[in-house]
């Protein structure tokens, strides 16, 4: 029997984590082709997703889900549209490439199960993120990448560069993931929607709102410090110490693309208002700048394509900012061009590392020959970065050209800024696809060799597809642009896109001025970097630096704290306890209107009647002498000893005092305790001397006296106050009337102790076996010291 649309997609987005467990026993079972065997699972949720196109393309949406909370009405729903199945598709496709190229990466490596199993997991959190329509799945799955990035790169967890690499991630990524926590209360406080595909009919009367100023700058910075935008930028090329494959998978084509995923999601909701707009463009634009200048600034291959990577999200931070039609279709065409040749360009370093040992691009000359193959992928990848005609990077290059040629000044601004920025890009990627591989063979430390066709094929692909889209536009532009732009901007767009040249047109002109600027910066590439490389180490401080300090400077603030505050001086401890006690009794009792009533009124009477002494009994007065010598002896006691014991006289009243009043299991209890508490002081006490007198400070008597005194008039008054009010039994006749039906008891206390209150009493009894447990560890290490 088939399974229903719901649960096919419910196990679609949930399978990564199945696959997740199973990884290590796989590696075990099929060592050499684990990762084959795993990509399956990627590779079928691509081909299933695949399914989908034909109706989202006709302008129709799904939604499954199944029940996660229903007393809060909460559904773990998905919903697939344009937006979602686009990064879906990218997600799944690229991973399982990236699974098998794992598998042979990192072939041999005693943890290679554990490493693909980490890859699974995260792909399912990305999955879930893009797939995700209820808000609290979205942040889960947020938070699950998180943890599954600082996972993974940290895994080389022997050295201490990946450990501080992984460190940082997760503390600014998850600094964002409390703003899009906050941003998600507000928007459903505002809204009532729990469901992202909700929010779209609110986007007017949010925009309107007074809170959305604080709404955006949440969900901001949610977006901001998971696709490193500046300032927040610095934790991407430190996360570059993860294994190569990691780098092509979550910081190119997918994790850092989270941050984007949510703005294209929200601009319904949030966008089209001055602030969005200004926002975006701005730290986007300077983004752009500042990740392609730092590209050029670096030697290293992988740190290299981690900068550009930088750029490359601030320029599509800057076309979402811009919300016009054609500047979405420039951000979804550059998504998708971006994912494919990035994450072909990282696999291609880790082919160079492999072959020659090396990624350093100064020392790399001459391996197109004995890499030919891995030479072939990296021209494929770099004409798309670069933004030749017939790639994917090309169609996306005319969108965003497209759309900004006008008169207005902050058109041309932000044109210029493209320009300026695509042409850095393509200088890079020249140097990529061009310097490593001609010229002549230079010595590196391995002898350069090619790699395995498991880190061949993903290289290969990934790079074709960038001309394969291409030379499809038509398709692409009408199985993924338009129903993209319906799910982002609603509206139905037109597909335009070809792959034919339109010489009359002025933005083919500047995509050639924009090719020609980059050829001229891969010309003058030493001479730029040894000036970028000067002025950095001129101005000295970096944002990498900065983040040592603040967390150098947390660390020293939380250890003044906590040595101001767990000072180890048990009197202090206690002193503050029952200062906060009293506090918490007076303040409300004196400053919410407590005391008024206490005043005499027409319902109350007279309170000299109310406090009249009662009628005692002989035995009653035996208690309440018993009690009265119990606190004076506590009192006057001259030693410890004849403290402990009277405490233990004074226990025994109150214990008495319950048993008069009816309550013998109070009674019972409060003798248990009573004993306990006597017998564990003297055995804890043993080590003093017991008989001798404790002399005490006047001020330490006085500050004791004094809390004691308002303690208790704070409670006497609080009673007092209770006392005052009308009685309300309805939880009283609630227990009365259900502990023998519901639970089975008639004695009221025990049944509301053990079955009402079970979990809560289970506490306290594991509290205090806990404690038990632990003194008798003492007083076993003490009978075993010397």
């Amino acid at each position: 029997m088939g399974l229903s649309l719901d649960a096919s997609i419910v196990l679609m987005a949930l399978a990564p984590f199945a696959a997740a467990l199973l990884a290590p026993l796989v590696q075990r079972i099929a060592a050499p082709f684990a990762g084959w065997v795993l990509a399956l699972v990627p590779a079928a949720i691509f081909v299933f997703l695949l399914g989908f196109i034909e109706p989202i393309a006709a302008h129709r949406f799904v939604q499954a889900g199944l029940d996660w909370v229903p007393a809060y009405g909460l559904t773990l729903s998905f919903f697939i549209d344009g937006l979602s199945l686009t990064f879906a598709l990218a997600i799944s496709g690229i991973g399982a490439l990236i699974l098998i190229y794992s598998g042979a990466y990192l072939r041999g490596h005693r943890h290679l199960g554990r490493f693909l199993g980490f890859m699974l997991a995260f792909m399912g959190a990305m999955l879930g993120l893009v797939l995700a329509d209820n808000m609290l799945a979205l942040f889960s799955f947020w938070e699950l990448t998180t943890v599954t990035s600082f996972l993974l790169i940290g895994f080389d967890h022997s050295r201490q560069a990946a450990r501080r690499g992984a460190i940082q991630a997760l503390v600014v990524t998850n600094i964002g993931g409390m703003g899009l926590l906050l941003g998600v209360i507000l928007a459903q406080q505002l809204t009532g929607q729990w469901n992202l595909s909700g929010l779209r009919d609110f986007g007017d009367a949010m925009r309107e709102n007074p809170v959305y100023p604080v709404v955006l700058i949440a969900f901001l910075a949610a977006a901001f410090t998971k696709s490193a935008q500046f300032p927040f930028h610095f934790w991407l090329p430190n996360a570059m110490e993860a294994p190569t494959p990691v780098s092509a998978f979550l910081h190119s084509a997918t994790m850092v693309q989270g941050g984007v995923y949510l703005l294209l999601r929200l601009t319904p909701f949030l966008g089209g208002t001055p602030a969005w707009t200004v926002t975006l463009v701005a730290f986007g634009g300077f983004t752009l700048l500042w990740g392609a200048l730092g590209a050029i600034r670096q030697t290293d291959l992988k740190q290299v394509l981690a900068q550009s990577t930088i750029a490359s999200l601030g320029l599509l931070v800057l076309l979402i900012g811009l919300g016009t039609e054609l500047s979405i279709t420039a951000a979804i065409l550059y998504f998708v061009a971006h994912a494919v040749y990035k994450a072909g360009l990282f696999l291609v370093v880790g082919n160079v590392d492999h072959g020659s040992g090396s990624r350093d691009i100064v020392t790399l000359g001459g391996l197109g020959d004995p890499m030919p193959v891995t030479f072939i992928a990296a021209a494929l990848a770099a004409l798309s970065m670069v933004g030749l005609p017939v790639t994917a990077g090309f169609l996306a290059k005319e969108e965003m050209y497209l759309g900004l040629l006008g008169p207005d000044w902050p058109q041309i601004l932000v044109l210029i800024v493209l320009v300026i920025g695509n042409a850095l890009l393509a200088g890079v990627a020249l140097s990529i696809a061009i310097r490593p591989f001609l010229g002549s063979l230079l010595p590196t430390p391995k002898v350069p060799h090619e790699a395995p066709i498991a880190m061949l094929a993903g290289p290969v692909v990934l790079g074709a597809a960038g001309i394969l889209l291409a030379l499809n536009a038509g398709r692409l532009g009408h199985d993924i642009v338009v129903p993209t732009i319906a799910a982002v901007l609603g509206v139905a767009a037109e597909s335009h896109l070809t792959p034919m040249l339109d010489f009359t047109s002025l933005a083919l002109w500047l995509s050639a001025a924009t090719i020609a600027l980059g050829i001229l910066v891969h010309w003058q590439l030493a001479p730029i970097r040894s000036t970028l490389r000067r002025i950095g180490t001129a101005l000295g401080w970096t944002f990498d630096h900065g983040f040592d300090a603040a967390m150098f400077g947390l660390i020293r603030f939380a250890g003044a704290v906590t040595r101001l505050l767990h000072h180890g001086r048990l009197e202090l401890y206690l002193v503050l306890v029952f200062a906060g006690f009293a506090l918490a009794v007076l303040v409300p009792v004196f400053g919410m209107g407590g005391l008024e009533a206490l005043l005499p009124n027409a319902e109350l009477g007279d309170w000299s009647a109310k406090l009249a002494w009662p009628q005692l009994q002989v035995h009653e007065w035996a208690v309440l002498a018993m009690a009265v010598v119990g606190l004076v002896a506590i009192l006057t006691a001259k030693s410890r000893l004849v403290a402990i014991l009277a405490l233990g006289v004074q226990g025994a009243a109150v214990a008495l005092i319950f048993l008069s009043f009816g309550a013998p299991d109070l009674a019972f209890t409060q003798f248990m305790v009573e004993i306990l508490s006597v017998v564990i002081l003297a055995l804890v006490m043993t080590r003093l001397k017991l008989d001798e007198r404790d002399y005490r400070e006047f001020e330490d008597l006085a500050r004791d006296g004094t809390l004691a005194v308002v303690g208790g008039t704070g409670i006497s008054l609080l009673l007092m106050v209770v006392l005052a009010g009308a009685f309300d039994p309805r939880l009283s006749d609630f227990f009365a009337a259900t502990s023998v039906p519901i639970a089975h008891g008639a004695n009221i206390v025990n049944v509301i102790l053990v079955d009402y209150r079970g979990f809560d009493t289970l506490g306290e009894i594991s509290v205090v076996l806990g404690a038990g447990i632990a003194i008798l560890a003492l007083l076993r290490r003490r009978r075993a010291a010397p």
